[in-house]
């Protein structure tokens, strides 16, 4: 802050200067917030994109709210709902009958399978697909066969999804990611699973089959968690992690694979 040649900056309101400054020192409660806030004024503008292209496709049986954007070769399915100020980029699908909130962004790429339900404010980011099928099949003496998969995915508000993410659609009832959850990239969601309100995932997380995650827990990188388990509120696990069984106990840290205690560990 003494040498920096920026014209401005942004300081807690308790920052005790040791020398003098040339810069204008704004002060406020948190900087990291003020700052945070101000990126997401400059996204506003930067992604306030309007307007329907002449490429795009949009079914007459869809509904689409004021301020829209679609973007060149996107596609809109027959009984769609769009919210208001939704932003569908370029080679996005949005299927059969599926719901989107208002003021959520789809950036390019992203694919939402028929019967979905997305909630207001959410942003997916390129390459993610919500509502591929799960993956069960029923062994048989020829082989083994498909189970079909006929549920949905429902996201609630809130809720941002990094790049290249799979979200499963259920088998019967739906896949739920709760309000406010926020994925990294590379995260797969099985069919069935409940992600709770607020949890965060880093990277490559993976969550198998009809597991129940609860609120606020976080993941880092790699972490694998096996199918049917029931996982409590705030419960945090560490990189590369794999949690075996069923977690009865707030708040615990969890590391190893299988994961045990992080302090024992």
């Amino acid at each position: 802050i003494y040498t920096t040649k920026a014209s401005l900056v942004i300081v807690n309101a308790d920052l005790e200067l040791t020398g003098p400054v040339t810069c204008t020192l704004l002060r406020v409660a948190s900087a990291e917030q003020a700052f945070a806030k101000l990126l997401e004024l400059y996204n506003q503008i930067k992604l306030d994109k309007k307007g329907i292209a002449k490429e795009a496709f949009i079914s007459t049986s869809a509904q689409i709210g004021k301020d829209v954007y679609v973007g060149e070769f996107a596609v809109v399915s027959d009984g769609a709902t769009i919210g208001n100020n939704v932003k569908i980029y370029p080679q996005v699908y949005v299927g059969d009958n599926v719901i989107i909130g208002d003021n959520t962004t789809l950036f390019a790429g992203v694919k939402i399978y028929s019967d979905c339900s997305i909630g207001k404010h959410c942003i997916i980011h390129s390459g993610t697909v919500i509502g591929s099928d799960g993956f069960r099949f029923a062994p048989q003496n020829e082989g083994n066969k498909k189970i079909p998969q006929i549920g949905n995915v429902v996201i609630e508000d809130d809720v941002e999804i990094g790049a290249n993410c799979a979200i499963d659609r259920a088998t019967l009832g739906s896949t739920i990611l709760r309000k406010g959850v926020k994925f990294d990239n590379f995260i797969h969601i099985a069919h069935n699973v409940e992600v709770g309100e607020n949890c965060y995932f880093a990277a490559h997380t993976v969550v198998a089959g009809s597991t129940k995650i609860g609120k606020n827990c976080m993941t880092s990188g790699q972490v694998g968690i096996v199918g049917h388990l029931t996982i409590a509120d705030g419960t945090i696990v560490t990189a590369q992690s794999g949690i075996s069984k069923s977690i009865n106990k707030s708040g615990e840290v969890l590391m190893g694979s299988p994961a045990f205690d992080a302090n024992k560990y």
